[in-house]
């Protein structure tokens, strides 16, 4: 494993572990004990916590199952728009400095989502079942003539 990537999981175990930890807080938490400094409606905060808790398991999972692999990169640059998002409603806040955060967490997403962008598990053209004209494939799907 190069350096490289050794520096992407540690990145997208911290990720994880940072979207898992605010998105289960945004569904577990009552909406009145997560006013902020502006007034978000109850159901698009609950959304944004479902949202933030997949992008935390799309980050490692895909990953560490080996199965599709493609979706990592999906999922970080889904998070970057939610870091997006949540840099501009602290901007609107009224403290510039506190949108530091949102904005360096996004970066990291962006980062992520850059480092892994050729991740496939796409088989090659050498490994994929040969077309069949009539019958079986080796899958044991039926498919049909010139299929």
């Amino acid at each position: 494993m190069k350096k490289y990537d050794v520096a992407l999981w540690v990145v997208q175990g911290l990720l994880a572990l940072l979207f898992a930890v605010a998105g289960i807080m945004k569904l577990v938490m009552p909406l009145d004990q997560m006013a902020g400094p502006v007034a978000l409606p109850g159901l698009f905060i609950r959304f944004i916590g479902v949202a933030e808790t997949l992008g935390a398991a799309g980050l490692i999972l895909p990953g560490l199952l080996k199965i599709q692999q493609r979706l990592t990169p999906v999922a970080a640059a889904g998070l970057v728009v939610i870091m997006a998002g949540a840099t501009v409603i602290t901007a609107m806040g009224g403290t510039i400095a506190l949108a530091l955060f949102p904005l360096f967490v996004g970066v990291l997403a962006a980062s992520v989502a850059y480092g892994r962008r050729g991740t496939t598990d796409w088989p090659s053209t050498a490994t994929r079942a040969p077309r069949c004209r009539l019958g079986l494939r080796p899958c044991g799907v039926v498919c049909a003539v010139g299929a």
